[in-house]
């Protein structure tokens, strides 16, 4: 059996991501009174920074191998806010009409002229959108900026997400459980020291979004 990217490293994590966060990619000048101009070189990406627990000699070495199987940004794998795999309302997926929703084949409905606003359908009717929460349109990861609520028929008002819309994207499957978006580690950022006394350590990394060249 071969391994496959992208992998899902963050399924089973024995930890958290500490951080994850827009990484801008920004020009910035300050004038001789004060005032910063800043100018977007680019669509931000995502960028996370996960900790584990202490780990047993035993635990440590497997999560030695499993981040080794990303090759120092080599591959890529499923990157997410651990503290965001639900909906703020839904945790576990406690959908409003229940296990009839999948909680990954909803659709964008449209996408406002702005490229920050959009409309949602094919979810639950009531679904509830809250500020703080993440969706991915495919692989591209966004969060809300305010909230919505599904109609009767499962399609939210338009509503703000942040980072924009990309470019060419106007259609595409929406999911709201376990929204991700592709990431590598940051080369060189895994540390997985141990104590030399007892052989218990803990794991660490960093990675940012990593998206196809166009």
């Amino acid at each position: 059996m071969s391994l496959t990217a992208p992998f899902d490293i963050l399924e089973g994590f024995p930890g958290w991501t500490t951080a994850f966060e827009p990484l801008y990619r920004q020009e910035q000048s300050r004038t001789q009174g004060g005032k910063t101009y800043v100018k977007d070189m680019g669509e931000p990406l995502w960028h996370l920074a996960a900790q584990s627990r202490q780990l047993s000699p035993n635990e440590l070495d497997y999560w030695r191998a499993r981040l080794a199987a990303l090759e120092n940004g080599l591959q890529t794998f499923y990157g997410r806010s651990m503290s965001r795999c639900y909906p703020i309302l839904y945790p576990n997926g406690s959908w409003p009409t229940g296990t009839s929703f999948d909680g990954v084949s909803a659709s964008l409905a449209s996408v406002n002229a702005n490229r920050k606003a959009v409309t949602v359908s094919g979810l639950p009717a009531a679904f509830v959108f809250s500020v703080g929460d993440y969706l991915a349109i495919g692989n591209d990861l966004h969060q809300v900026m305010e909230p919505a609520t599904a109609s009767g028929a499962g399609l939210t008002p338009e509503f703000e997400v942040r980072p924009h819309i990309w470019t060419g994207v106007s259609s595409g499957t929406v999911a709201v459980k376990k929204p991700s978006c592709l990431m590598t580690i940051d080369p060189g950022s895994v540390s997985s020291q141990a104590d030399p006394q007892t052989g218990w350590g803990a794991v660490s990394f960093t990675a940012t979004e990593s998206r196809p060249v166009v």
